[in-house]
């Protein structure tokens, strides 16, 4: 069932319409869909059934505590990456022991806040790092327990900028460092090597890669094995990608089967990091148009979302569907859908084939829920917009759009 879908023309989210809400709430808006988040978040989880897990979803990708408190009630933990994350993972009512920590630069105040919370384990990414760890849960009379981000150097097939499993990134520690990194575990007082993670990239819409990272990671697995290590965990991290334009990326169902065959008979307990396939098409951006601008050249569609509201489009060069929210049966011309923001690179879309619009009237940006608000700005002094999460024809304001005065109320 489609939860974003037109009824008599008018496009609807459940049972509420999105026009009824940008006039209620103004635009920019973010929209959620409640049934979509679940549905997507269960069926993600339901497809490793099979074998001992544990969804954690990856908090980057919208880190609203409405969606993080609906996602922990389903049972997910949560993959954070930084203090900040965890803060409003534990507000969220998620359990300590359902919270793995990754990121490359974790400093020292983070790593306390995340030893005295009691979470459940660190991804480490460098030696540095793990004597840090070390160090700081040393002076806390704690043991750390840490597993190492393995970077197998496989080729996602992504955009550069999403990949992060290949030997000229910044994340994880190769096969031969990593297992340098278990060795030293040993002589550290305050260190308990638990797991191993690995995470090659984002918007991925193969398996293959999946599994060629799996290969490697198993095999490094028999080496650890002779170690004396007690390794319970493999976290295989995130990015399964979604439909955005024409991309055809595999079910959840198909990844869990595959990846369940490949664990057969492994006694590991696998942790996953979905992000974006859960909340990406759970949630659209509503905008409405200021301005329509003939050129000699282009035809622009002026509206009053930003490259500071979803940076995607501008950032990576992203395609997002954008359809008219209440369809008018005019003819398509092409378009480029453009903000405010005092800057070239500020677009939604380019050379897009679109629907006549008028001044006033609404587009909806679609699969706009990840990496949408968690990635905005104040650019241009432009407050942030509001954030809706719609269960049935419930509505609930899950963050109040922001002020002038909420701008500047840190400034002196």
């Amino acid at each position: 069932m489609h939860h974003f879908e037109h009824k008599n023309g008018s496009l609807f989210v459940e049972d509420v319409s999105v026009k009824d809400l940008a006039v209620r709430y103004g635009t920019p808006l973010y929209v959620y869909s409640t049934a979509t988040l679940t549905r997507h978040f269960q069926a993600f989880d339901q497809a490793f059934s099979a074998m001992p897990h544990l969804t954690c979803y990856s908090v980057k990708a919208n880190s609203n505590l409405a969606i993080l408190r609906l996602l922990a009630g389903l049972g997910a933990g949560m993959d954070i990456v930084s203090g900040g994350e965890l803060y409003r993972a534990l507000m969220a009512g998620v359990a300590p022991e359902k919270i793995v920590y990754s990121g490359v630069g974790k400093k020292p105040e983070e790593i306390r806040q995340a030893l005295t919370a009691g979470i459940l384990m660190f991804n480490v990414e460098s030696t540095q790092e793990l004597l840090r760890i070390n160090d700081v849960a040393k002076s806390m009379g704690k043991v750390a327990k840490v597993s190492f981000r393995i970077n197998p150097d496989v080729d996602p097939k992504t955009h550069p900028y999403i990949s992060t499993g290949m030997k000229k990134n910044k994340f994880g520690l190769s096969i031969e460092n990593a297992m340098e990194a278990y060795a030293m575990t040993r002589d550290l007082p305050a260190i308990e090597a638990v797991g191993m993670d690995c995470h090659i990239g984002s918007q991925l819409t193969t398996i293959a890669p999946f599994l060629e990272a799996l290969d490697k990671l198993l095999a490094f697995y028999e080496k650890l094995k002779g170690m004396n290590l007690n390794i319970q965990y493999l976290d295989l991290g995130g990015g399964l990608g979604i439909p955005y334009n024409e991309e055809e990326p595999p079910l959840p169902v198909e990844f869990g089967k595959a990846v369940t065959d490949a664990l057969k008979n492994i006694p590991l307990k696998l942790l996953l990091e979905p992000g974006r396939v859960i909340v990406g098409n759970a949630g659209i951006l509503v905008t409405e148009v200021q301005y329509i601008k003939p050129t000699p050249s282009k035809n622009f569609v002026i509206v009053d979302a930003a490259m500071n509201d979803l940076v995607r489009p501008s950032l990576y060069g992203s395609f997002h569907r954008i359809e008219e929210v209440e369809q008018h049966g005019r003819p398509a011309i092409d378009v480029d859908v453009v903000g405010p923001i005092c800057e070239s690179g500020d677009f939604l879309a380019k050379d897009r084939q679109l629907a006549e619009m008028q001044q006033g009237e609404l587009l909806a940006v679609y699969s706009a829920g990840a990496y949408g608000f968690t990635m905005s700005s104040n650019y241009n002094t432009r407050p942030r917009a509001a954030e809706i999460l719609v269960d049935g024809d419930k509505v609930t304001v899950a963050r109040r759009r922001e002020s002038y005065e909420n701008l500047v109320a840190n400034e002196i």
